[in-house]
């Protein structure tokens, strides 16, 4: 079975990429392990905006517009050390990430603002990164911000990132654009090489006891891939973007499904830190048994052919898959 695949123009042997998660990628003997069971390429933790302009003593504008005048809320901000790592040790820790494998590595910036901190993409660059993913999280809680100026805000710090680095970008998005497949647009127009779908919004919790907010880390369940799977059907095929699918990929049934509405690569997050590095090769054989069974030669064979470019009902991707599934269920209660 030929798993190869072609992502942010790098060549790779299969489309399974484990991402973005401090316990996989700051460790380098996990890292090599990761690759040793398989890994395609490797998505770097996030170097965050917060990092950078603490250290820098500049963090007054994002307390300012992230805590709505809640002066209580600025103590919600961990302390520098609380980070993975500061700027200059993720920097070099990338350096020798990239030394210690011979798989692709991708750089990632998590951020909200037009700042210096988007200087740190050429950083990357130049300590080895051949893609940087660009992770923007942000809630637009302030009633003042217009959802012209929430788009607006992706599309200039992608610009500002495209105009300083040369290698690839892959913008991390959330679902929730009033229209992704414009936002979609605007961003590759805007320079982008590659989408991924979807960032995942960690809604906090209420402490009931102590009457708090609190943090509340979820890992994805595999029913989470369904929302990407939809939006790399309907994009597939109609934009020059790579795409990515990052959320509830974990065994090789849904990675699978994710290649056959059109995406590129699939990133594996939750899974990996549940079971282990080794889940990884287990996933690709788990592929090679279904492509073997089906008599699917190769990753190009499979790419696309659910989307709904070429689905046989593409208003099942639509309102349409509501309508039907909403009048499916025929599970009542016995009275």
């Amino acid at each position: 079975m030929d798993l190869r695949t072609k992502y942010l123009g790098l060549e790779l042997k299969s489309p399974l990429v484990p991402s973005a998660a401090a316990p996989l990628t700051r460790d380098l003997d996990r890292v090599r392990a990761l690759e040793d069971a398989g890994a395609a390429a490797i998505v770097m933790f996030s170097l965050f905006e917060e990092q950078i302009t603490n250290e820098e003593a500049e963090l007054d504008y994002f307390l300012t517009r992230s805590t709505h005048s809640y002066g209580e809320a600025i103590t919600y901000f961990p302390d520098l050390e609380e980070y993975n790592l500061g700027p200059f040790e993720y920097l070099e820790h990338l350096a020798k990430t990239k030394e210690a494998v011979d798989i692709p590595v991708i750089g990632s910036l998590n951020g909200i603002s037009l700042g210096g901190w988007t200087e740190y993409a050429v950083s990357m660059e130049q300590a080895g990164a051949d893609a940087i993913e660009i992770n923007l999280y942000f809630i637009p809680a302030d009633p003042d911000i217009s959802s012209q100026e929430v788009e607006a805000n992706y599309i200039e710090v992608l610009q500002d990132v495209r105009k300083r680095v040369k290698i690839p970008i892959a913008m991390k998005l959330n679902p929730y654009f009033s229209s992704l497949f414009d936002m979609a647009k605007k961003m590759e127009a805007a320079g982008a090489n590659g989408l991924v779908m979807f960032n995942r919004f960690y809604q906090p919790d209420i402490d009931l006891e102590n009457l708090e907010v609190k943090p509340s880390l979820q890992l994805s369940s595999p029913y989470e891939s369904r929302l990407p799977l939809r939006w790399a059907a309907i994009l597939y095929g109609r934009l020059g973007l790579d795409l990515a699918i990052t959320t509830g990929i974990h065994d090789g049934e849904s990675a699978i499904k994710a290649l056959m509405v059109g995406a590129d690569v699939t990133m594996l997050c939750s899974e990996l830190l549940r079971k282990g590095t080794g889940r990884l090769g287990e996933i690709e054989q788990e592929m090679r048994h279904w492509m073997e069974e089906h008599e699917y030669d190769s990753v190009d064979m499979m790419k696309g052919s659910m989307s709904q470019k070429s689905c046989p009902e593409p208003a099942a991707f639509e309102r349409a898959n509501y309508m039907k599934t909403i009048q499916s269920y025929d599970r009542y209660p016995t009275v």
